[in-house]
């Protein structure tokens, strides 16, 4: 497995980088790569991706989301392999901190080479940084969904 962290500071309240970023429908709008994220119910969503002319689809699981703090999800079917966590700092009354930790397995050379290059880390930067200009062109969500799910 490998692991790529990054953060990036926002210019929103916590609430507003917090709820938008729930709205994972959204998510192809500043992820690079992200064809479709379908929420199928409170906890679980299909994705389909197309990176460097290979597409995936997979399912994935959040195991952990506490409102104004982390989301945690995992894979549970399909071509990838990961789990990771975001985590939502409130730096002031208009500023927040999104750190990203995602843990995942490269499948075939051609990954295993991207991985070792540091592709993934400037891909998982460069959609941190889509996000910090989605949402402060907005300057709130455009919507959000508050629910607790605890680990097990």
């Amino acid at each position: 497995m490998s692991m790529v962290k990054e953060s990036v500071d926002v210019e929103v309240p916590l609430h507003a980088a917090y709820n938008q970023w729930t709205l994972f429908e959204e998510f192809p709008r500043f992820m690079e790569g992200v064809d479709a994220v379908t929420q199928i119910d409170d906890r679980h969503n299909h994705w389909r991706t197309s990176i460097g002319g290979v597409s995936r689809e997979f399912d994935t699981e959040i195991v952990d989301q506490q409102p104004d703090e982390r989301i945690a999800w995992r894979t549970t079917d399909g071509d990838v392999e990961q789990k990771g966590v975001v985590t939502f700092q409130r730096l002031d009354d208009l500023h927040t901190r999104i750190n990203m930790a995602i843990d995942f397995r490269p499948e075939g050379m051609a990954e295993k080479t991207a991985d070792v290059l540091g592709v993934v880390d400037r891909r998982v930067k460069g959609d941190l940084k889509r996000f910090k200009e989605f949402i402060e062109e907005r300057g709130r969500a455009e919507g959000g969904w508050r629910g607790r799910i605890s680990p097990g």
